[in-house]
């Protein structure tokens, strides 16, 4: 009995040593075959992600070169409307340079037809004037022994006779234009009167001719007496 139970003993602790020797063996492969599992799925993983980071680092790059694009059109917008509003400032100011030059023509055209109408005026009352003084020469010549002649720029010579009683035919003169106011004025005496500025100014206070003609000649008359 006793060499049975010690076979069986013997027997039992063969069966643990075969056993855990196996299951030794089967854990290893087990444990093996799990890390060789891991290692592939960390891999495939590795690689996915890899390969996701690769296409958001092209996704970023894309978008900061879109960021970059949208910078660069929003520069070239902000400097077609700076030009932009450069061109209707210059366009602005030509158009109050214009309006300007228009408005200064007008007012030139204003004072030119202002100018033409005066100068008429006076060309008119010169005219005037000097066929006032046409019309009274044949009476002063018949009465007063004057005689008119009309000499270079339109002036008039009067000249009186019969005031020296000792040389009725000697010549008393003076010589009478119509100046750019319009006035009565005398250029020449002969001989001199120191009167004839006075009478000059009476005439065109007045403006009776019949009576400075008249006046000259009382002087002319006053004269040949001293």
């Amino acid at each position: 009995a006793e060499d049975e139970i010690t076979l069986f003993e013997r027997d039992m602790k063969e069966f643990w040593i075969q056993f855990k020797i196996s299951y030794s063996t089967e854990q290893i492969n087990q444990t093996s075959a799990l890390r060789d599992l891991c290692k592939e799925t960390i891999e495939a993983l590795s690689e996915k992600w890899s390969k996701k980071l690769k296409e958001e680092d092209l996704m970023i790059d894309k978008i900061q070169e879109y960021n970059n694009e949208i910078l660069q059109q929003r520069k070239y917008v902000a400097e077609k409307e700076e030009q932009l509003t450069e061109m209707k400032s210059k366009l602005n100011q030509e158009e109050e340079q214009q309006k300007n030059l228009t408005d200064s023509i007008q007012k030139l055209k204003e004072e030119l037809m202002k100018k033409r109408e005066i100068k008429s005026s006076k060309n008119e009352a010169a005219k005037e004037k000097v066929e006032r003084v046409s019309k009274i020469k044949t009476l002063f010549k018949e009465r007063l022994g004057l005689e008119m002649r009309r000499i270079h720029d339109e002036q008039l010579q009067f000249i009186f006779r019969h005031i020296d009683h000792k040389d009725p035919d000697k010549p008393y003169m003076f010589t009478l234009s119509i100046n750019e106011q319009g006035d009565y004025e005398v250029t020449s005496c002969t001989p001199p009167l120191d009167c004839i500025a006075e009478l000059q100014l009476k005439l065109r206070e007045t403006n009776n001719f019949s009576a400075f003609v008249a006046n000259i000649r009382k002087a002319f008359t006053a004269l040949s007496y001293k």
